[in-house]
């Protein structure tokens, strides 16, 4: 796991919206969309909609949809993150 990647999933232990998670990381939103993207297709974080909805992204519609995501590290990426 990244420094990056550490960093990220240390702030979504909540459902944490795009927005919020780019000003707690001080990312560049290029570099936390990609990061996040991955993540995702880890397993390590799941997408949604609203605070309360998950939804199975579909990593095409990924690009024009992650600004409006809400987002929360999966239990895989917990424990990921815990074991570091």
């Amino acid at each position: 796991m990244t420094d990056i990647e550490y960093n990220i999933l240390d702030e979504l232990y909540f459902v944490v919206s795009f927005k919020d998670l780019l000003s707690e990381t001080s990312l560049q939103e290029n570099t936390l969309r990609n990061e996040l993207k991955s993540l995702i297709e880890k397993g390590w974080v799941r997408s949604f909609s609203s605070p309360s909805e998950e939804i199975e992204i579909e990593l095409s519609d990924y690009e024009k949809l992650y600004s409006s995501l809400y987002y929360l590290a999966s239990k895989k990426g917990l424990l990921a993150h815990n074991s570091q």
